[in-house]
């Protein structure tokens, strides 16, 4: 279980910024009989165990000495930048079985696509699941050296999904298949088709600083609210 530390904290609002400056990501932590509480981690500790965690491992959150087993969630980032802003941890209870989004990893390759020239559409890039928090696992592989033969498939009901996991959702749900190639008839059409090129949404300095007052101002006036609603998600 990944392990990461964090300490509370009393910079609210625009008093983050600094905290941000120093190394640190504002954060919060609540869940089922946990009150929200405001919190920060070290950014870069964070950055390490997100990248391994993601949204779906148990985390083991340390703060000050008490333990707590939580979900990494609503991550919340600079659009410009891409840098994070603030993260917001759940507590589960370990006896109780939740309801997340896991990641697909597709793995292998097609002899559809190698062979036949056939086109690889993933349809899915992520399932919901059920599990315990301890059986929850960090991504579910996918195997598409089954696609053997052009319009093959894989479906929800054709995973192997790891003991004490349950997939959510139709069992004949497409997650991956092969298309068929085109023929050169259709690709000379698509050349032909006039491209309209959509204007990018671009967002200024003042903009973004103002969207992230916004983002500590409503931190500071409702964490519990915060808590609150996203326990219902999970």
């Amino acid at each position: 279980m990944q392990e990461l530390k964090a300490k509370p904290r009393m910079e609210l609002g625009r008093k983050v910024k600094p905290l941000r400056r120093g190394g640190f990501l504002p954060s919060v932590v609540y869940g089922e009989g946990v009150a929200s509480q405001p919190i920060s981690v070290p950014y870069k500790e964070f950055e390490k165990v997100y990248r391994k965690a993601g949204e779906s491992t148990i985390v083991e959150l340390d703060v000050e000495g008490k333990q707590f087993n939580v979900l990494i969630q609503d991550i919340a980032r600079d659009p410009i930048r891409g840098d994070m802003l603030h993260a917001d941890f759940y507590a589960v209870r370990m006896d109780k079985v939740l309801r997340t989004k896991v990641l697909l990893a597709f793995v292998g390759e097609s002899p559809a696509v190698k062979n036949d020239g056939g086109v690889l559409v993933k349809v899915m890039q992520e399932i919901e699941v059920e599990a315990l928090p301890k059986d929850l696992p960090h991504e579910i592989r996918v195997d598409v050296s089954q696609l053997a033969i052009l319009e093959s498939r894989i479906k929800i009901k054709d995973l192997l999904i790891p003991q004490g996991v349950k997939a959510v959702g139709e069992p004949d749900k497409v997650l991956i298949l092969v298309e068929s190639p085109r023929a050169e008839e259709e690709l000379e059409a698509l050349k032909k088709t006039p491209v309209v090129e959509a204007v990018a949404e671009v967002k200024t300095e003042q903009e973004v600083k103002r969207e992230a007052k916004e983002k500590d101002k409503g931190e500071a006036a409702d964490e519990k609210s915060i808590g609150k609603e996203a326990a219902t998600k999970v």
